[in-house]
């Protein structure tokens, strides 16, 4: 019986055509330049993009409406600069608080 199978599975192994695939197959997922490894790198490089985009699409958003309010309003321009470039009026004193 043992020499039936291996003759069966020599006559597999030898068809050109599933040879072909099977060295086709190797180069395509371990050694070619855009190998499985590369690709999945990729698309988990384009997840991460792809939620700093929506992050930033949202902080322009957010940035777009501060600047039209200070735009308008002289006291919110007053504001913005006292609060992020620590501006202040003569005779007056800033204390930073700071949180860790």
């Amino acid at each position: 019986m043992k020499p039936l199978i291996s003759k069966k599975l020599f006559k597999t192994l030898a068809n050109k055509y599933l040879v072909a695939f099977m060295v086709f197959s190797v180069w395509m997922i371990f050694i070619d330049d855009n190998n499985i490894f590369f690709l999945r790198k990729n698309v988990n490089k384009l997840k991460e993009y792809r939620v700093e985009k929506a992050y930033f699409i949202e902080k322009i958003k957010n940035d777009s409406i501060r600047l039209q309010e200070m735009k308008v309003n002289a006291k919110n321009l007053e504001k913005f600069a006292r609060e992020e470039f620590l501006m202040k009026k003569k005779n007056e004193d800033i204390f930073l608080i700071i949180e860790k």
